[in-house]
């Protein structure tokens, strides 16, 4: 390979808290980030945009026998795109520039606290992504009792812990799995307010209740998963569409058919969930 993934020892400062882990990540990532930074925009659909085109590819995190915090620009799912564009955003805002900076705010999204430990310690139901995130302080869902949001999910997680040779950690440490439970157990009967899909027109109230680069979760009625898939929100005249890591162009793409369109192009799909990065300034 010629550009080798290499692991290195970083002292990182975030918020107040300094942590050193090992991270993985390629030059020509490193000096993405800092290159994106030193140019970029305090805009989240700026350094999307930056993305488009990147090829889509999964389990980039689960590249190490021990958990480290991986950064890979150069291959991207839906969660590793909407965490690598929110740490950019945050960085931009802050005016944080380095590579160091990055990686740092990126764990702070990725992990419980921003406190990485193991496998365990990732944030890998993105609803328990944005409990997590709210009580940081580093973005808001957006909940009302009023339309569009007329819909309720009630969660039930357990996909994880009932099929653990799914994922490569869990079946290599099956100890693993029994904190995994804990944590769907903790999440179980949540309940959150989301518009449904056929709610998701152009209208004054959508346009109203969300805004150009606030994240998308795609519900789902999948047997013991919570969100489908993730993107962010991009208005255009004919009404919202997603800019995702999409599995099936294969690239991070701004989705030509609107939103609406797509959620009913999939049957599992329930409606969407909306979270706003929270602007410090």
């Amino acid at each position: 390979m010629k550009s080798r993934i290499v692991a290195l020892l970083l002292v990182l400062t975030c918020f107040g808290k300094i942590a050193a882990q090992p991270t993985t990540y390629t030059k020509a990532d490193s000096m993405e980030i800092v290159s994106l930074l030193s140019n970029g925009k305090p805009s989240t659909l700026y350094f999307a945009q930056k993305l488009l085109g990147r090829p889509y590819v999964a389990h980039t995190l689960e590249v190490n026998d021990d958990e480290q915090l991986v950064v890979n620009t150069r291959e991207l799912d839906c969660t590793t795109l909407v965490e690598t564009v929110t740490a950019l955003t945050l960085c931009a805002e802050d005016g944080k520039k380095t590579f160091a900076d990055y990686c740092n705010v990126l764990q702070q999204l990725r992990y419980r606290q921003g406190r990485l430990t193991d496998y365990t310690s990732r944030l890998h139901y993105f609803s328990d992504w944005i409990e997590d995130k709210q009580k940081m302080g580093i973005v808001t869902e957006v909940q009302k009792y009023t339309p569009p949001f007329t819909a309720v999910q009630q969660l039930d997680l357990y996909y994880m812990s009932q099929h653990p040779d799914a994922y490569a950690a869990l079946k290599k440490h099956p100890e693993m799995v029994k904190e995994i439970a804990k944590q769907e157990r903790t999440l179980k009967g949540r309940h959150f307010r989301y518009i449904p899909k056929k709610d998701v027109r152009n209208t004054a109230a959508l346009r109203s209740a969300v805004k150009d680069g606030d994240i998308i979760a795609i519900t789902c009625k999948k047997p013991g998963l919570d969100i489908a898939h993730l993107g962010f929100a991009v208005w255009k005249e004919d009404g919202l569409h997603l800019l995702n890591a999409s599995q099936l162009h294969k690239k991070v793409v701004l989705e030509p058919m609107t939103l609406r369109q797509y959620l009913y192009k999939h049957p599992s799909h329930t409606g969407i969930r909306v979270i706003r990065i929270q602007n410090k300034k």
